[in-house]
């Protein structure tokens, strides 16, 4: 760090000054741009500048102020993204989707809607992290303070998800612990929760004296099979399915979520489990969990590697693959085709849960951002659709091995994990070892986006409340203890009936909604051409009109697309014969508008205490946080016009 050489600002460049270097010798190194004392003069209020100046021999440690951690490597920051945005959706949704939206032709609509609303919308909030360095509330709130609410909206939908998200994670664990003894114990049905209806694996085969059988898979459960024998019909259960439904769920124990019944104690210590992992990985923030993630993002690569070759190797799979794979073209045709197509693209990425902001928070400034987001969000695709050859391989083995078609064994979801999978791990030669190290890949799986939603919580709160980032060991640990009282709801008899409540209306519309607010708040009032000359500043060149256009039109009308026409389809909840009672869809409702309604409050309280006019009011609450002028030894300058490096080509520092 040089001495000083002079007390101005110049337009272009910023000159040190007295005032921030003299004595000082520890500065902010690595915040938004350029030097130290550049950077913390430029992101420093009038308030900070002249409360210091006031001081005599007072020495403006900006440091204190605006010093950030950064990661300790780029390929922590990458491992964090990838496995925050591949995670269990990526191996129980997008195979089945695939396969019942026309098979290869669905390729062709995912594409389309990855390259005009999923990847924008990831670049946008890498890139806007990178740029404002805080988390969804200070960013949102310096970005347009009008809608300072988004942050808050987004931190409250992050956290609803966590409720519930960390209970697969037990379930993941709670078989991983089963699978350790001499036989699976959910290929048998002589066990204590069976019932006299229970068939093992092989029931399916050629029975002369059935008519009809056909495996029904309702909402993700791989359960039910009706056999007509003369003019009755039976209806049995896999021994797979009992194991989850009756077993480590214990469904047939509640009449429904006002039945929630007892509390599985098992469930609930994988849960605490769970939440002991996740606050090691993170009570010390990214020093930390960016070293957790080099074993959770990678190891999931290595067992689906591991599946993929144990799965095409198994009889009945290449009918698997072409159920998978063969265009049915007609499909796209159909709207609805379109829209999980959008769906899975927006929810797989995961922009708006506030975690890329907090995880490009702790970049470098110069960090090529865009090739970031361009290999991670491609990585993110590649795995969805190589886990579709790891299922549908099986569930080709499965058809093959049963006597049933493909399609009546294909499903998605719990189901799939939990139910069809291991009923299929179960008849392969070694299934201890394959049930072993797929129960471990769904857990990190589920690990690394838990880390991802905590931490974008987290790193909010501390931005925004900086005694919580002082603090983030006490914080941390209050939090996760939050989570694991309300998570025991989801650990008792009638706690997946809970489970699907939150799951169906914590982040569904919500998300959606404050996403749409993003895009409009970005390209309409920040302004896209602005945004794109941060862009520039930060990697040395700007982005082409193909991703200006997709900010400003394309990517809203591929949120309100999705928006519209899921309330169009919108139909009460309800999970196999139980409906959801009217006063439960309204708690959901009430879940979800808890969330997007802090967007028009915050709006509302900004109006309030903000001084003049109503109009005055919206133009301050317009104009971004840099906008405003500082006032530094008599000169006043607009921050704007400074740009934070001095080429015009951005260097990785």
């Amino acid at each position: 760090m040089g001495k000083p050489s002079n007390g101005n600002i110049e337009t272009g460049k910023l000159a040190k000054d007295p005032l921030v270097d003299g004595d000082c010798k520890n500065g902010v190194d690595g915040g938004v741009g350029g030097t130290g004392e550049e950077v913390s003069l430029a992101m420093t209020t009038l308030g900070q500048i002249k409360a210091a100046s006031r001081k005599p021999g007072h020495c403006l440690d900006l440091a204190e102020s605006d010093q950030r951690e950064t990661w300790s490597g780029k390929v922590d920051f990458l491992l964090s993204v990838i496995g925050f945005a591949v995670d269990l959706a990526n191996v129980w949704r997008f195979p089945y989707l695939c396969y019942k939206n026309g098979g290869g032709a669905f390729l062709v609509p995912y594409c389309v809607m990855l390259l005009v609303g999923g990847i924008p919308l990831f670049y946008m909030e890498l890139a806007l992290g990178q740029f404002n360095r805080k988390g969804a509330i200070t960013c949102w709130g310096r970005l347009v303070p009008l809608f300072k609410g988004i942050g808050y909206a987004v931190v409250l939908i992050a956290f609803y998800v966590d409720f519930y998200y960390n209970v697969i994670i037990a379930w993941s664990l709670r078989f991983f612990f089963a699978s350790f003894t001499s036989q699976l114990p959910w290929t048998l049905c002589d066990n204590s929760w069976n019932t006299i209806l229970c068939k093992p694996f092989e029931f399916g085969g050629p029975n002369k004296t059935a008519v009809a059988a056909t495996v029904a898979s309702v909402n993700g459960t791989f359960a039910n099979t009706s056999i007509a024998l003369s003019n009755e019909t039976v209806k049995f259960a896999s021994a797979a399915s009992e194991y989850f439904n009756r077993y480590i769920l214990e469904l047939d124990k509640s009449a429904g979520l006002h039945d929630l019944g007892t509390i599985k104690w098992d469930m609930a210590l994988c849960l605490l489990a769970v939440y002991l992992i996740c606050y090691f990985s993170l009570w010390k923030g990214i020093s930390t969990s960016g070293k957790v993630v080099w074993f959770t993002a990678l190891f999931p690569y290595a067992v689906l590697l591991i599946l993929l070759v144990r799965g095409i190797t198994l009889p009945g799979s290449a009918d698997g693959i072409k159920y998978y794979l063969s265009p049915r073209f007609d499909m796209i045709e159909k709207p609805e085709v379109w829209v999980d197509a959008a769906t899975q693209v927006f929810f797989s990425l995961g922009p708006g849960f506030g975690v890329l902001l907090a995880y490009a928070s702790y970049n470098k400034y110069h960090n090529n951002v865009y090739k970031d987001a361009i290999l991670t969000s491609c990585i993110n695709s590649a795995t969805s659709f190589v886990a579709g050859f790891v299922i549908f391989s099986v569930l080709g083995y499965m058809a093959h091995a049963s006597g049933q078609d493909i399609e009546d064994v294909a499903t998605e979801g719990p189901g799939l994990v939990f139910v069809v999978y291991p009923a299929a791990i179960a008849t392969m030669p070694g299934s201890i070892f394959w049930a072993l190290i797929f129960f471990m890949m769904l857990l990190t799986l589920g690990l690394d986006s838990s880390f991802g939603g905590s931490e974008a919580i987290i790193t909010a709160l501390s931005d925004e409340f900086p005694k919580i980032g002082r603090n983030r060991e006490i914080f941390v640990a209050g939090l996760f203890t939050l989570y694991f009282f309300v998570g025991l709801a989801s650990c008792t008899q009638g706690g997946f009936y809970f489970f699907q409540l939150l799951d169906r209306y914590a982040a569904g519309y919500s998300i959606l909604i404050a996403v749409l607010f993003e895009a409009i708040a970005v390209s309409w009032i920040y302004g896209t051409k602005r945004f794109c000359d941060d862009i520039r500043d930060m990697i040395g060149f700007a982005p082409g009109i193909y991703w200006r256009v997709c900010w400003k039109f394309v990517a809203p009308l591929f949120l309100l697309f999705i928006i519209i026409y899921g309330l169009i389809g919108y139909e009460p909840l309800s999970y196999e014969d139980y409906v959801y009672p009217t006063w439960a869809n309204v708690l959901g409702w009430c879940i979800a508008g808890s969330s997007m309604i802090m967007i028009p409050l915050m709006a509302f309280y900004k109006l309030l205490v903000t001084p003049g006019t109503l109009r005055q009011r919206f133009v301050i609450l317009t104009t971004p946080w840099r906008d405003q002028q500082m006032s530094v030894n008599g000169v006043m300058v607009e921050p704007a016009q400074v740009r934070l490096t001095n080429s015009d080509e951005g260097e990785e520092v």
